[in-house]
C-alpha cells in the first residue's frame, strides 16, 4: 500500500471515528444495560482483576471470552470504568463502520452515485447499530469481523480471510457461519479443495474454547439453563417460525428498511446487481447468517442481525443508486429520516429495549430507583428480577455506591412472586416487556401465542399477587412508557 493510499484510509477512518464518538458523546458515563451488567462486563472483569477465562461472578456459557479479553486489555490501560469500556467499543465500531464502508465499495463497483457513502450513513443512523456500537457486547465487533473476513475473501485474500475468521468465531460462536459458507463456496463453485481447507481452520479455536469450557464446567456449552434455552428452547416449530419472521420483518420492514426493501426487489428483477459473484457470496453468507439466529437463540434479539447489517445497507444503496433520480434522492431521505426517527420512536409490538433509545430510558429509570432504595432501605434485602439484581449487587456498575442483598426472582409472573421469602419487605417492579396502549398486545390471539410458546404473563398479574401478598406501592418512576415500582410490605 502506498503512502498516499495509506494516509487517505487513516483520514477517513479518522472522520467515520469522529461522527460515531461524537454521536455517542451524551452516553459515555450511561451506566451498563441489561446483558452488559449482568453477563459481559462481569465476565470481563474476572479476566482482568483474576485471570479466569471462564467467569465465577457470573453465570458461564457458550460465548467465547474475545470480547471480554479485548475489554481487560484495555482497562490493564485505561483503568476500569464505564467510560474507558464504552470508548473501548466505539473504537472498534467504528473500525467496524469503516470496514463496512470498503466492502459497500466492493459491493457496489460500477453503480453510479457513490453508493458506499449512503451505505455507510445508512449504518451509523441503524438505531440498533447506534446502541451496540457502545456497548459491551458481542455482535457488533462480531459485524467488524464478518464484514473484514468477507472483504478479503471477496478480494481473493483467502488466507487472510481465514485468519480473520478465527479471530471472528473467538467473539462470537455464531461466526462459525461464515467460514462455512466460504469454505463451502471454495468446494461447490470454485472447485478449490486446498484452500476450502484454510476454513476449517476457524474451528480449531473454537473447539479448544468448547474444550476447555467443557473441562470447566462440566457442560460444553457451560451452562444447562442457557443451553436448554438458547437450543432445545429455541428449536420448537412454532418458535422458528416466529424467530424467522421477525428475522425478515427487521431486515425488509422495520426502521424504514421496506423502502430498501421495494428498491432492492426492483434492482433484482430489472438489472444483473445481485446476480455478480460478490453479491452471490454475500447473499449466501446473509442468508445463513439469518437461519442460524433464528434457529438458535431463545431470546430472538435483534442485535445477532448486526454482522451483516453491512451488506444490507450495500444492497439499499446500490439499488436505491440504480433507480431513476427522483426515487434515488426520495428513497435515500426517508429511509436516512426513517433510521433516525427510528432510534427515539418505540414501535407498537414488544422489542428490546436495546434497538434504540429506550435502552437509555431503561437505565435512567433503573438508576433513580436505586438511588431511592440507597437513601431509604439501604440495609433491607431487596426482591426484584434479573438484572437490577446485580446493578444493586455491584457498585462498579454504575448505579450504586453501597452493594445491597437481593433475592433475585426469574421474572415478574404470579408464581414467581408468590413464591417469594416471606420475610422480604421490599419488593421492586418494573417493565421488562414493552406495552403500548392500543400496541399489538392488545390482539387477544397475538397475547394467546405469547402466552402459550412464550411464557408471557402481563406485568398487571404479577403486581396483584404483591398487593395480595401485602406489599404496598411507595413510588413510581415513569419515562417515555416504562416503569419502575418499589413496593413495600406493610
Amino acid at each position: 500500500m502506498t503512502a498516499k493510499r495509506l494516509s487517505t484510509h487513516l483520514i477517513l477512518l479518522a472522520v467515520v471515528a469522529a461522527i460515531v464518538f461524537g454521536s455517542h458523546a451524551p452516553f459515555l458515563r450511561l451506566p451498563f444495560f441489561w446483558d452488559e451488567l449482568g453477563q459481559f462486563v462481569p465476565a470481563a472483569l474476572d479476566i482482568y482483576r483474576e485471570g479466569l477465562w471462564v467467569p465465577r461472578s457470573t453465570t458461564p456459557n457458550v460465548h467465547p471470552p474475545g470480547v471480554m479479553a479485548y475489554l481487560a486489555a484495555a482497562w490493564s490501560v485505561a483503568g476500569y470504568s464505564i467510560l474507558s469500556t464504552r470508548l473501548a467499543m466505539l473504537l472498534l465500531a467504528s473500525a467496524g463502520a469503516y470496514v463496512s464502508f470498503l466492502l459497500a465499495i466492493r459491493l457496489t463497483q460500477g453503480v453510479p452515485g457513490a453508493p458506499a457513502f449512503s451505505a455507510v450513513v445508512f449504518l451509523i443512523l441503524s438505531p440498533v447499530f447506534y446502541t451496540q456500537a457502545m456497548m459491551a457486547q458481542l455482535d457488533m465487533p462480531a459485524m467488524l469481523f464478518t464484514a473484514l473476513a468477507l472483504l478479503l475473501f471477496l478480494e481473493r485474500r483467502y488466507a487472510w480471510s481465514a485468519a480473520v475468521c478465527c479471530i471472528l468465531v473467538i467473539t462470537k460462536e455464531t461466526g462459525l457461519v461464515a467460514p462455512a459458507v466460504f469454505g463451502m463456496w471454495m468446494l461447490a463453485r470454485e472447485r478449490d479443495f486446498r484452500r476450502a481447507l484454510f476454513f476449517v481452520l476457524p474451528l480449531l479455536p473454537l473447539t479448544g474454547w468448547l474444550l476447555y469450557l467443557r473441562n470447566a464446567t462440566g457442560h460444553v456449552l457451560g451452562d444447562s439453563g442457557f443451553a436448554h434455552y438458547n437450543v432445545s428452547y429455541a428449536l420448537h416449530p412454532v418458535r422458528i417460525a416466529v424467530a424467522l419472521q421477525r428475522r425478515l420483518y427487521f431486515l425488509f420492514v422495520q426502521c424504514f428498511h421496506w423502502v430498501g426493501a421495494i428498491a432492492m426487489l426492483r434492482a433484482w428483477i430489472q438489472t444483473k446487481l445481485f446476480r455478480r459473484r460478490e453479491w452471490e457470496i454475500a447473499g449466501w453468507l446473509a442468508g445463513a447468517h439469518v437461519l442460524a439466529v433464528s434457529l438458535l437463540g431463545g431470546a430472538t434479539l435483534e442485535r445477532y442481525l448486526v454482522p451483516i447489517l453491512p451488506i444490507l445497507y450495500a444492497g439499499i444503496a446500490a439499488s436505491l443508486c440504480l433507480a431513476p433520480t427522483f426515487w434515488r434522492i426520495a428513497g435515500q431521505v426517508i429511509l436516512a429520516l426513517g433510521l433516525l426517527g427510528s432510534l427515539f420512536l418505540n414501535p407498537l409490538h414488544p422489542f428490546p429495549y436495546e434497538n434504540n433509545l429506550a435502552m437509555v430510558d431503561f437505565v435512567n429509570l433503573h438508576r433513580q430507583a436505586a438511588e431511592y432504595l440507597e437513601r431509604n432501605f439501604s440495609n433491607v434485602r431487596v426482591a426484584t428480577a434479573w438484572p437490577l439484581t446485580a446493578a444493586l449487587r455491584n457498585p462498579e456498575l454504575g448505579f450504586v455506591e453501597i452493594p445491597f442483598e437481593t433475592l433475585e426472582t426469574s421474572d415478574f409472573h404470579s408464581a414467581s412472586i408468590a413464591a417469594i421469602d416471606p420475610r422480604v419487605r421490599v419488593l421492586v417492579l418494573y417493565s421488562r416487556t414493552w406495552e403500548p396502549q392500543g400496541g399489538l398486545l392488545s390482539i387477544p390471539w397475538v397475547r394467546a401465542l405469547l402466552e402459550q410458546y412464550y411464557d408471557y404473563e402481563p406485568a398487571s398479574k404479577g403486581r396483584d399477587t404483591a398487593y395480595r401478598l401485602g406489599f404496598r406501592p411507595m413510588i413510581e418512576f415513569r419515562e417515555r412508557g416504562q416503569w419502575i415500582e418499589v413496593l413495600v410490605k406493610m
